[in-house]
């Protein structure tokens, strides 16, 4: 007998994750806010995007966004275990914003929010620094391929719209 398929979130606020530290990371936490979601890697050639993410981070905490770090191997360049994510994340970067455990972030074995992503934001990531911004409602998502920096101008604009 065929089970019936598990219904997906409705909303992005629905998930929870695992920290790179291995609890629990409920999204519904940032209900109401702004979160820009990036599958990060430590590296990589755009791994310094991590200092315009923090500043990103920094710059619109007070207003209400939250950027969240998705490590991600499945482009080759990520470190095999959490501890030496976060050695890299707070040695290089000094990285205060959440970063989830490293998973999947495409194809069959993407983790249930990066495949609901996909399908509001215009697809799956095609390597790594990808972003999706989504929005306070936790229903519209916009995403921004890797070469858009997290300072430019339309993510700033973006950012700023989805603070409105």
């Amino acid at each position: 007998m065929a089970r019936a398929a598990q219904a997906q979130p409705g909303s992005f606020y629905e998930f929870t994750l695992t920290s790179l530290e291995g609890e629990a990371l409920p999204l519904a936490a940032w209900r109401g806010r702004p979160v820009l979601v990036v599958n990060t890697a430590s590296f990589c050639g755009y791994t310094p995007q991590f200092a315009g993410l923090q500043v990103l981070a920094d710059r619109f905490a007070a207003r209400g966004l939250v950027v969240l770090g998705v490590p991600s191997n499945d482009f080759n360049q990520e470190a095999g275990d959490a501890s030496r994510v976060r050695a890299i994340c707070d040695t290089h970067f000094g990285i205060t914003f959440p970063m989830a455990a490293i998973g999947h972030v495409r194809g069959p074995r993407a983790m249930p929010l990066f495949r609901w992503l996909a399908e509001r934001g215009g697809g799956a990531p095609r390597w790594n620094f990808h972003k999706f911004l989504v929005a306070r409602d936790g229903l519209a998502v916009r995403g921004f391929v890797t070469n858009v920096e997290p300072g430019s101008p339309g993510m700033l604009r973006a950012v700023d719209a989805a603070l409105g």
